[in-house]
């Protein structure tokens, strides 16, 4: 299992994502609040836990699960229970997704 800073590194790289370290578990939940409001390339308005979830899936190809399901808002849930190359991988998609958002 890979180690929860690489994760919490790279989203924290991103421009108005905030992932805070896990005090256990293996997941991270970073927050996105200074995206909300940001729409997708192809005009789709990042406006909620879903809205962020879909981009994610439909354009980064990376599964994460919304927040609000854990009573976190605006933010989502990535497991890191995978090696670090696969998570590198869905980091960096990650982060390429959200700096296409104006």
């Amino acid at each position: 299992i890979a180690d929860h800073r690489l994760v919490v590194s790279m989203l924290n790289e991103i421009d108005g994502m905030h992932c805070p370290t896990p005090e256990g578990a293996f997941y991270v939940y970073p927050s996105f609040a200074d995206l909300i409001g940001k729409s997708t390339p192809s005009g789709r308005l990042i406006d909620t836990d879903e809205a962020m979830v879909g981009y994610l899936l439909d354009d980064a190809k990376v599964a994460v699960v919304q927040g609000a399901a854990f009573g976190l808002s605006p933010a989502f849930r990535i497991s890191y229970a995978t090696s670090d190359a696969l998570l590198r991988e869905a980091c960096t998609r990650i982060q390429t997704a959200c700096a296409a958002l104006r």
